[in-house]
């Protein structure tokens, strides 16, 4: 809010279109468990080598983390979908020899829809959608919204 002539003015809250990308690592808290420091040092190094770079190669931005997920925007469907393909193939090779109860694998959900901006974090529908998505993905795989697979339509053709 704010006091404009002596008179309390609700401030507009600014919306817009966006690609949300919810990304968590499978079994967090059992790697965790068996190597605290080992698994938040190769988290660290994956963000550095494979996931931001991916996420700036695909013009999104990295709005909200937690210990063993992300949130990131893109300006378009096609491109956050490209990105997490992108991510997912990198993780498929890495944990290629990587023993399986060390492997670090990510569920990754997308969706596009309207959200609300405070500061540099977003809310809203858009960004529950794409947390529900990722919820709904097979370790290692990718789920989408429908209005995200509306999106891409045949313009991006994949297999991970």
């Amino acid at each position: 809010m704010r006091v404009k002539g002596g008179v309390v003015a609700e401030e507009r809250v600014q919306r817009r279109l966006a690609a949300i990308l919810a990304a968590d690592v499978v079994g967090y808290s059992r790697l965790m468990g068996v190597d605290e420091e080992g698994t938040l040092a190769r988290m660290k190094k994956l963000r550095a080598d494979v996931i931001d770079p991916k996420i700036a190669e695909y013009s999104g931005r990295i709005f909200k983390t937690t210990g063993d997920g992300i949130l990131a925007e893109f300006p378009s469907a096609v491109d956050a979908v490209r990105q997490a393909v992108d991510v997912q193939r990198a993780m498929a090779k890495l944990n290629k020899d990587t023993p399986e109860n060390t492997r670090i694998a990510f569920r990754i959900g997308i969706s596009l829809g309207d959200v609300m901006v405070d500061g540099d974090d977003l809310f809203g529908n858009g960004v529950n959608v794409a947390a529900r998505m990722e919820g709904l993905a097979e370790p290692g795989g990718i789920c989408v919204s429908g209005n995200v697979q509306e999106h891409i339509g045949r313009s991006l053709v994949v297999g991970i």
